[in-house]
Protein backbone atom coordinates (compact mmCIF):
# COMPACT_ATOMS: atom_id res chain seq x y z
CA UNK A 1 0.00 0.00 0.00
CA UNK A 2 0.93 3.40 -0.42
CA UNK A 3 1.73 5.96 2.54
CA UNK A 4 -1.25 7.17 4.72
CA UNK A 5 -1.63 10.06 2.84
CA UNK A 6 -3.08 8.08 -0.23
CA UNK A 7 -1.75 8.16 -3.69
CA UNK A 8 -3.85 10.35 -5.92
CA UNK A 9 -6.69 8.50 -8.48
CA UNK A 10 -6.10 5.26 -6.43
CA UNK A 11 -9.18 3.88 -4.21
CA UNK A 12 -8.60 4.40 -0.54
CA UNK A 13 -10.98 3.33 1.68
CA UNK A 14 -12.57 3.97 5.07
CA UNK A 15 -13.92 2.50 8.28
CA UNK A 16 -16.65 4.48 9.61
CA UNK A 17 -16.65 4.15 13.38
CA UNK A 18 -18.35 7.09 14.99
CA UNK A 19 -21.09 6.37 16.41
CA UNK A 20 -22.19 5.46 20.00
CA UNK A 21 -22.92 1.91 19.87
CA UNK A 22 -25.88 2.52 22.48
CA UNK A 23 -28.05 -0.44 21.74
CA UNK A 24 -24.90 -2.44 22.44
CA UNK A 25 -25.20 -1.84 26.25
CA UNK A 26 -22.65 -2.52 28.92
CA UNK A 27 -20.04 0.10 30.71
CA UNK A 28 -17.56 0.48 27.59
CA UNK A 29 -18.08 1.05 23.96
CA UNK A 30 -18.82 -2.23 21.76
CA UNK A 31 -15.92 -0.81 19.03
CA UNK A 32 -13.88 -1.50 22.53
CA UNK A 33 -15.02 -5.05 23.50
CA UNK A 34 -12.26 -7.80 22.72
CA UNK A 35 -13.40 -10.33 19.93
CA UNK A 36 -10.81 -12.89 19.33
CA UNK A 37 -7.95 -11.65 21.76
CA UNK A 38 -7.97 -7.69 20.20
CA UNK A 39 -10.58 -4.71 20.37
CA UNK A 40 -13.59 -5.15 17.78
CA UNK A 41 -12.28 -2.58 15.56
CA UNK A 42 -8.88 -3.63 14.88
CA UNK A 43 -10.33 -6.18 12.92
CA UNK A 44 -11.83 -4.48 10.07
CA UNK A 45 -8.85 -1.65 10.17
CA UNK A 46 -6.32 -4.98 10.01
CA UNK A 47 -8.47 -6.33 7.58
CA UNK A 48 -9.03 -2.89 5.24
CA UNK A 49 -5.02 -2.67 5.76
CA UNK A 50 -3.83 -6.11 4.68
CA UNK A 51 -6.28 -5.21 1.06
CA UNK A 52 -3.79 -2.88 0.06
CA UNK A 53 -5.71 0.20 -0.75
CA UNK A 54 -4.06 3.43 -1.86
CA UNK A 55 -5.06 4.96 1.42
CA UNK A 56 -6.95 4.21 4.48
CA UNK A 57 -8.81 6.16 7.18
CA UNK A 58 -11.07 5.43 10.13
CA UNK A 59 -13.62 7.96 11.34
CA UNK A 60 -14.21 8.58 14.83
CA UNK A 61 -16.54 9.85 17.07
CA UNK A 62 -18.15 9.02 19.72
CA UNK A 63 -14.74 7.39 21.24
CA UNK A 64 -10.92 8.03 20.69
CA UNK A 65 -9.68 4.93 19.03
CA UNK A 66 -5.90 6.23 18.77
CA UNK A 67 -5.35 4.67 22.78
CA UNK A 68 -5.32 1.72 21.01
CA UNK A 69 -2.52 1.91 19.05
CA UNK A 70 -3.74 2.21 15.35
CA UNK A 71 -1.02 0.93 12.47
CA UNK A 72 0.52 3.76 11.46
CA UNK A 73 -0.73 3.66 8.28
CA UNK A 74 -4.16 4.12 9.41
CA UNK A 75 -5.73 8.10 8.56
CA UNK A 76 -7.38 9.06 12.11
CA UNK A 77 -10.57 11.31 10.81
CA UNK A 78 -13.02 13.17 13.19
CA UNK A 79 -16.59 13.86 12.67
CA UNK A 80 -17.79 15.82 15.78
CA UNK A 81 -20.96 15.58 14.48
CA UNK A 82 -21.26 11.86 15.06
CA UNK A 83 -24.67 11.98 17.06
CA UNK A 84 -26.38 13.02 13.80
CA UNK A 85 -26.35 9.53 12.29
CA UNK A 86 -24.32 7.92 10.01
CA UNK A 87 -24.64 10.73 6.83
CA UNK A 88 -21.93 12.47 8.66
CA UNK A 89 -19.70 10.27 9.19
CA UNK A 90 -19.81 8.84 5.19
CA UNK A 91 -19.73 12.64 4.41
CA UNK A 92 -16.46 13.08 6.54
CA UNK A 93 -14.79 9.96 4.67
CA UNK A 94 -15.95 11.49 1.31
CA UNK A 95 -14.00 14.49 1.65
CA UNK A 96 -11.05 13.36 2.54
CA UNK A 97 -10.99 11.01 -0.23
CA UNK A 98 -11.91 14.22 -2.60
CA UNK A 99 -8.97 15.47 -1.07
CA UNK A 100 -6.95 12.85 -2.54
CA UNK A 101 -8.35 12.77 -5.47
CA UNK A 102 -9.41 9.14 -5.46
CA UNK A 103 -11.01 7.60 -7.97
CA UNK A 104 -12.80 5.57 -5.61
CA UNK A 105 -14.04 5.33 -1.98
CA UNK A 106 -14.89 1.57 -0.14
CA UNK A 107 -16.48 2.12 2.63
CA UNK A 108 -16.69 -0.76 5.74
CA UNK A 109 -17.94 -0.60 9.16
CA UNK A 110 -15.94 -0.90 12.44
CA UNK A 111 -18.41 -3.51 14.05
CA UNK A 112 -17.74 -6.15 11.02
CA UNK A 113 -14.54 -8.33 12.43
CA UNK A 114 -14.69 -10.99 10.07
CA UNK A 115 -15.12 -9.26 6.36
CA UNK A 116 -12.09 -10.65 5.03
CA UNK A 117 -9.11 -8.83 2.89
CA UNK A 118 -10.39 -10.91 0.18
CA UNK A 119 -13.86 -9.36 0.36
CA UNK A 120 -12.34 -5.41 0.84
CA UNK A 121 -10.24 -6.64 -2.14
CA UNK A 122 -13.46 -7.74 -4.50
CA UNK A 123 -15.63 -5.06 -3.88
CA UNK A 124 -12.52 -2.69 -4.43
CA UNK A 125 -11.80 -3.87 -7.38
CA UNK A 126 -16.56 -3.72 -8.51
CA UNK A 127 -17.05 -2.08 -11.70
CA UNK A 128 -20.10 -0.75 -10.68
CA UNK A 129 -20.42 2.91 -9.15
CA UNK A 130 -22.12 1.64 -6.40
CA UNK A 131 -20.48 -2.22 -6.12
CA UNK A 132 -21.77 -3.62 -2.54
CA UNK A 133 -20.63 -7.05 -1.33
CA UNK A 134 -23.67 -9.56 -1.14
CA UNK A 135 -23.87 -13.07 1.03
CA UNK A 136 -26.68 -14.73 1.18
CA UNK A 137 -28.76 -12.62 -1.04
CA UNK A 138 -28.54 -9.41 1.34
CA UNK A 139 -25.99 -6.47 0.53
CA UNK A 140 -23.87 -5.07 2.84
CA UNK A 141 -21.30 -3.11 3.48
CA UNK A 142 -18.02 -2.95 2.40
CA UNK A 143 -19.32 -0.87 -0.48
CA UNK A 144 -17.30 0.87 -3.67
CA UNK A 145 -18.03 4.42 -3.76
CA UNK A 146 -17.11 5.78 -7.14
CA UNK A 147 -16.31 9.56 -7.72
CA UNK A 148 -19.24 10.29 -9.81
CA UNK A 149 -21.66 9.23 -7.16
CA UNK A 150 -20.10 10.93 -4.06
CA UNK A 151 -22.20 14.36 -4.92
CA UNK A 152 -25.93 12.25 -4.82
CA UNK A 153 -24.94 10.54 -1.46
CA UNK A 154 -26.74 11.88 1.48
CA UNK A 155 -25.47 14.30 3.94
CA UNK A 156 -27.51 14.16 6.75
CA UNK A 157 -29.51 11.57 8.57
CA UNK A 158 -28.87 8.20 9.63
CA UNK A 159 -28.79 6.58 5.95
CA UNK A 160 -25.49 5.76 3.89
CA UNK A 161 -25.09 4.38 0.50
CA UNK A 162 -28.15 2.39 0.91
CA UNK A 163 -30.12 5.47 0.48
CA UNK A 164 -28.82 5.98 -2.53
CA UNK A 165 -29.00 2.72 -4.12
CA UNK A 166 -32.50 2.79 -3.27
CA UNK A 167 -32.90 5.60 -5.16
CA UNK A 168 -30.84 4.46 -8.09
CA UNK A 169 -31.02 0.97 -8.72
CA UNK A 170 -29.28 1.61 -11.98
CA UNK A 171 -25.83 2.83 -10.02
CA UNK A 172 -25.96 -0.77 -8.37
CA UNK A 173 -23.75 -3.91 -8.75
CA UNK A 174 -22.52 -6.69 -6.26
CA UNK A 175 -19.71 -8.99 -5.89
CA UNK A 176 -20.32 -12.14 -3.74
CA UNK A 177 -18.34 -12.75 -0.34
CA UNK A 178 -18.29 -16.06 1.55
CA UNK A 179 -17.66 -14.17 4.95
CA UNK A 180 -20.18 -13.59 7.61
CA UNK A 181 -21.17 -9.67 7.03
CA UNK A 182 -22.53 -9.33 9.79
CA UNK A 183 -22.23 -6.28 12.37
CA UNK A 184 -22.37 -6.23 15.83
CA UNK A 185 -25.50 -3.96 17.52
CA UNK A 186 -25.63 -6.12 20.76
CA UNK A 187 -23.78 -8.68 22.97
CA UNK A 188 -25.29 -11.43 21.56
CA UNK A 189 -24.49 -10.29 17.86
CA UNK A 190 -20.66 -10.83 19.12
CA UNK A 191 -21.56 -14.33 20.52
CA UNK A 192 -22.76 -15.13 17.18
CA UNK A 193 -19.83 -14.37 15.58
CA UNK A 194 -17.69 -15.95 17.58
CA UNK A 195 -19.36 -18.88 16.80
CA UNK A 196 -19.27 -18.25 13.09
CA UNK A 197 -15.11 -17.31 13.03
CA UNK A 198 -14.83 -20.71 15.01
CA UNK A 199 -16.89 -22.81 12.69
CA UNK A 200 -14.73 -20.98 9.77
CA UNK A 201 -11.81 -21.76 11.22
CA UNK A 202 -11.16 -17.69 11.51
CA UNK A 203 -7.84 -16.79 13.04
Amino acid sequence: MSSALGRPNGTVAAVLAAGAGSRFGGPGHKLLVPFRGKPLVCWALEHALAAGFDGLAVVQGAVDLRPLGLPEDVVVLENPAWAEGMAGSLQTAVRWAQGLRAEALVIGLGDQPLVSPATWRAVRDGTAPLTFSETDGVRCPPVRLARSVFPLLPSAGDGGASVLARRRPELVGTVASADPLLDVDRPEDLARLERLALEAGTT
